[in-house]
């Protein structure tokens, strides 16, 4: 057989299982679903898919619930003015940065600007913008080997502040873990200078728990400062939910206890979120354990999540029921207790203080 045939032969035996296979598609075809059936099936089909679509939309809005509109009383202008154009040009030439622009506080615009009662606050944030810690309600970033400490720094924010005529300024910093002292000189050093150079400027430093290591504490609550504060956050049962697992409850009264015993002519202050999953009754636990440790002022807000990596809201608290807090915050003996959907715990910190402290010839 020469290659010719061979070809040929090729060719048939393909061609012959081709039409056997057309052959058995067409048995199987006469003996299969008629026109009918189809029509029958689809119409079940897209009665499923309708139900199935009813389904998801009820579900759908019963998770929706805790996370529906944002209420009006939660509502902010954009920030404008003067003072606040020029401090947050005043930022940008020095390389600082502010916890309100970090967190992305819905009051930038207020505090900076000085609000209805013209008493400008701002908070600065040392030490950079990353944070060795990693919270689930915050924004800011978060890295193991942040930066080395501008030595600058200190002398750049008190430079800085005595020149924007504010009342009151709050100076924060990220947790600093990477540190042998938590950063607490590198904050002390800054208190100095800034009552050295504007001594007129009431000073509150919200700190870290400096993991607990209490000559940080010591260190920082000697170095001229008006106000001490450290924020607990939340509730005992939901901190290791909501903060990191290196910040506890306790360590935190502990940091606050400490700061009032070594300077008695202190205040210390603290904040807590609400609606993030608390009870009425694990509040009222919280306010109670922090009026043991002698904590002057508390300030109570509205959780407001900053970005979609952060954990959700949980309720919303109306408005009514911070003012419920406040009543409960004086009745057990708080300096001042702030208590609002939009405050935060540097929210018109001058305000509250000068208005409730100042006025009351506390200091």
């Amino acid at each position: 057989m020469n290659s010719m045939q061979v070809q040929n032969a090729f060719f048939f035996v393909k061609a012959f299982g081709y039409i056997l296979r057309i052959s058995r598609f067409s048995e199987k075809l006469a003996s299969g679903p008629s026109l009918d059936d189809f029509i029958i099936a689809n119409s079940k089909i897209e009665k499923l898919n309708l139900d199935l679509q009813n389904t998801l939309v009820t579900n759908e809005k019963s998770k929706k619930i805790p996370y529906r509109r944002l209420p009006e009383w939660l509502k902010t202008k954009v920030p404008v003015g003067a003072n606040f154009a020029r401090i947050k040009r005043d930022l940008r030439g020095l390389n600082l940065h502010t916890v309100c622009e970090e967190a992305r506080c819905p009051n930038i615009g207020d505090c900076w600007g000085g609000g209805e009662h013209k008493t400008a606050t701002a908070t600065i944030m040392l030490m950079g913008d990353e944070c060795t810690r990693g919270c689930r309600f915050c924004s800011v970033k978060t890295s193991r080997t942040p930066k080395p400490l501008d030595q600058n720094e200190p002398e750049n924010v008190a430079n800085a502040i005595s020149k924007w005529g504010l009342d009151y300024i709050v100076l924060t910093s990220v947790d600093r873990d990477d540190l042998s002292d938590g950063g607490s000189e590198h904050f002390a050093k800054t208190v100095r200078l800034l009552k050295k150079k504007a001594p007129h400027i009431l000073v509150e430093c919200l700190t870290g728990d400096f993991q607990g290591n209490l000559d940080c504490v010591t260190k920082l609550a000697t170095s001229g400062l008006d106000v001490y504060a450290h924020n607990i956050e939340t509730v005992e049962s939901l901190t290791s939910c909501i903060r990191d697992r290196r910040a506890t409850f306790r360590q935190s009264l502990n940091v606050l206890e400490h700061a009032k015993k070594i300077k008695p002519s202190l205040i210390t202050k603290t904040s807590i979120m609400l609606g993030v999953g608390e009870t009425d009754e694990e509040v009222l636990d919280a306010m109670k354990e922090l009026r043991k440790v002698n904590v002057d002022c508390v300030t109570l807000g509205q959780y407001m999540r900053p970005t979609k990596r952060n954990m959700k809201v949980q309720e919303y608290i109306a408005p009514e029921k911070f003012d419920y807090w406040a009543k409960i915050g004086n009745d057990l003996g708080f300096l001042y207790t702030a208590s609002g959907p939009l405050v935060r715990s540097s929210y018109k910190a001058g305000e509250f203080y000068i208005g409730n402290i100042l006025r009351k010839k506390i200091i």
